[in-house]
């Protein structure tokens, strides 16, 4: 047996009503950067309790090198809620000695940035709480790390420092890590090996994310596993990292060809000329239009997504102790004029405006007290004033915003916590009346909402899941075939068993996807989901994304996991500086944009120089609209939103352009040549095997269209570096 730095030597472990391990024999040397991956409940944070000590196992025994030192990062924080900031996350660290060393500073400006050191841990938010955690951590020096959910409450931005510094922490060969995330992204590019924990086992894989979900498949193929429904997903997943054009400009850590020949027959993720023809047909052509929308906030507490803790701590501490912050998300202030009849106008409550705020509260309890009294004789005189024009003075959220969302369009919203990411999306569903503009929705438009919060399910509680279900059809359309509520059900990861449980009984995980089947199961036509990946493990969100992939709808989706956003979204956009920006390379794009930032550029220069020339508002690119609903959603938004690319691209102008809308035209074509191949495939397959000559003339059509797939990929590749 070999000897671990930190291992396990014929572990078992059970619970009352779960075996965890059984005999597992593991370990960690030094160099390695492990990635533990499986389902909710199958050991994973257990795992690094054993290794930590804080769990013990029922026999066996847990081996760690002398004088080696592990450092663990729980998903439940150890702080002291009256201790400072200073004191719990800087251990009582002077400014002067975390700023004068570079990876320090570094780690407290990136985690702790817009917070008071003074400010009580009790006080924080449960974020910012992750964050002052995960900075002590990070301050020590530890020959082994292991991260439960390091990237919880983390926004992209963070997240990419975060897997930057793990990766550059140690020398090549030193150090260890051990990481249980179901960010896949972090997961790809932080680890080289990965360990999956299932059936009281921990099974080794070579490789990042990528790799292991290539050699799953071949495992799954070469035991001939009766998991159809789980091969099937990965199988499906692996075709999307393989085929995606994104995918292939990006330095692959499996064999390619290898990955190709295990996908042959796979279909396509989704089909989205049909997708886009089934939602037309339930929506017709006007979804949702935002048109020259600006949306600004008096006070700063006022908007939902702003952290009310961290505007409290600068009002209250001074500026020495509250950290600059390693990306200062842009910022934009101004005064508009908004003309009012009465100050209850929905345009100044919500952008949170006190008089109006006062006058709307006392409007509501004067309708609850008629309402109690029943007056109708003698109504009290209603709070008004005389038409007058209101100056409205803050941040602007948005700031001249001209959107257009189609039928359809399958769109993803990146950006930093604070940006104003909720408020996008309360504006487009009509909860938020912007300050300036029209938000015109669609007459056939039925919004659901996915949120982060619980709520709803909260007062189903009572309820068992064979109650609720039976509120709904009892048979549905999914994919082309009739589904029951009890098959999505199964679908979603429930077992059939599971049907006389009640909704409070459920975990956290299982709870979110109740939420999300019950959303489908209302039949929206519009999606709105503001981080859906929360509490879901990996082949859940496979399991999600699968679901999402036949949904015939429009999709907004709000999430800082850009794995799962460019996997279930076809566009991409960011919320930065008040405006609405595609991203034609992807989450990638907003990353550079706000590397420019930091590093004092205008990404933006460009745009702002030919103000003049385009559109008014000029911020975001358009979905489907009424003169393109036939065309996909990536025509339309490259080129609307040419101008809006990273500030230093090597084409610029009308080159950028063409070359913008060269891409998307490769991108159609690969996309038509990957379906000619299957169909070749297929017919080569069901070939009289002793025709020789028909089988000639297949294989050399076949050879053709992979030729064809090549010299297209290449192209791709050179226009997408000249556009980066």
């Amino acid at each position: 047996m070999p000897t671990y730095d930190l291992g396990l030597e014929h572990v078992s472990l059970a619970f009352a009503t779960k075996n965890i391990f059984n005999d597992v024999t593991q370990g960690v040397f030094e160099g390695d950067r492990i990635g533990i991956v499986g389902k909710n409940g199958d050991g994973k944070s257990t795992l690094l309790h054993l290794f930590k000590g804080t769990q013990e196992p029922d026999s066996g025994r847990v081996t760690i090198r002398g004088g080696l030192t592990l450092g663990m990062l729980d998903q439940r924080d150890p702080l002291d809620d009256n201790a400072t900031v200073r004191e719990a996350a800087l251990e009582g660290r002077e400014d002067y000695e975390w700023a004068a060393e570079t990876k320090s500073r570094e780690i407290v400006e990136a985690l702790l940035g817009g917070i008071s050191l003074e400010a009580k841990i009790g006080s924080l938010s449960g974020g910012q709480r992750r964050r002052a955690d995960l900075a002590r951590l990070l301050l020590k020096d530890w020959d082994i790390l292991a991260l439960d959910e390091p990237t919880n409450h983390l926004d992209v931005v963070t997240i990419h420092w975060l897997a930057e510094h793990l990766k550059n922490r140690w020398p090549a060969g030193s150090g260890a890590l051990l990481l249980v995330t179901h960010d896949r992204w972090f997961l790809d590019e932080v680890c080289e090996s990965m360990w999956e924990v299932h059936d009281g086992e921990i099974e080794p894989f070579e490789g990042g994310y990528s790799a292991y979900m290539l050699q799953r498949v071949e495992r799954d193929r070469q035991a001939d596993v009766r998991e159809t429904k789980r091969r099937n997903l990965a199988r499906k997943e692996l075709a999307w990292l393989t085929r995606g054009a994104r995918a292939r400009s990006t330095k692959q850590k499996f064999h390619v060809k290898a990955a190709r020949e295990l996908i042959a027959d796979v279909p396509p993720v989704r089909n989205t000329l049909e997708l886009k023809q089934m939602a037309t047909s339930r929506l017709g052509k006007q979804v949702v239009d935002l048109i020259d929308v600006t949306q600004i906030f008096e006070h700063v507490q006022g908007e939902a997504d702003i952290d009310p803790d961290v505007a409290d701590m600068e009002a209250s501490a001074s500026r020495v102790d509250v950290v600059p912050a390693m990306y200062a998300e842009p910022q934009v202030h101004g005064s508009v004029e908004v003309a009012v009849d009465d100050l209850t106008d929905p345009r100044l409550v919500d952008a949170g405006v006190a008089a109006a705020q006062v006058a709307a509260a006392a409007k509501e309890s004067q309708e609850i007290q008629e309402s109690q009294e029943n007056n109708t004789d003698d109504p009290a005189e209603e709070i008004t004033s005389a038409a007058q024009k209101i100056t409205v003075t803050g941040r602007k959220i948005l700031d001249d915003v001209t959107w257009l969302i189609g039928p359809g369009d399958r769109f993803g919203i990146v950006g930093a916590n604070g940006a104003g990411k909720s408020t996008l999306l309360k504006i487009l569903d009509g909860t938020i009346t912007p300050t300036v503009g029209h938000v015109n929705i669609g007459k056939t438009v039925k919004f659901a909402v996915l949120s982060q919060r619980l709520d709803e399910l909260e007062k189903l509680g009572k309820y068992k899941i064979k109650e609720v279900l039976s509120r709904y059809k009892p048979s549905y359309i999914v994919d082309g075939k009739e589904t029951t509520p009890g098959q999505m059900m199964e679908r979603l990861g429930f077992e059939s068993a599971q049907l006389m449980t009640p909704i409070k009984d459920l975990s956290g995980g299982q709870k979110r996807r109740m939420q999300l089947l019950l959303i489908l199961l209302d039949e929206p036509n519009v999606l709105i989901m503001d981080e859906p990946g929360n509490d879901l493990d990996t082949d859940m969100l496979a399991v999600m994304e699968d679901l999402l992939d036949t949904w015939p709808g429009t999709l907004i989706v709000v999430s800082h996991d850009r794995y799962l956003l460019e996997r279930v979204t076809d566009q991409q956009f960011a919320l930065i500086g008040g405006k609405v920006r595609h991203l034609p390379g992807g989450v990638q794009d907003y990353l550079d944009m706000t590397e420019a930032i930091k590093n004092g550029k205008d990404p933006f220069a460009d745009e702002k120089a030919g103000a003049g020339k385009g559109k008014k508002g000029g911020s975001a690119g358009a979905g489907a609209t009424e003169g393109t609903a036939g065309n996909s959603a990536s025509e339309s938004a490259t080129a609307e939103t040419a101008s809006s690319a990273p500030s230093t691209p090597k084409l610029s102008g009308k080159a950028f352009h063409e070359a913008s809308k060269r891409v998307s035209a490769i991108e159609r074509k690969l996309a038509k040549l990957e379906e000619q191949k299957a169909d070749l495939e297929q017919q080569m397959a069901a070939h009289d095997p002793s025709d020789y000559e028909g089988l000639g003339k297949l294989n050399n059509q076949l050879q053709a269209v992979t030729d064809e797939s090549e010299e297209l990929e290449l192209e791709w590749m050179e226009l997408s570096e000249q556009l980066e």
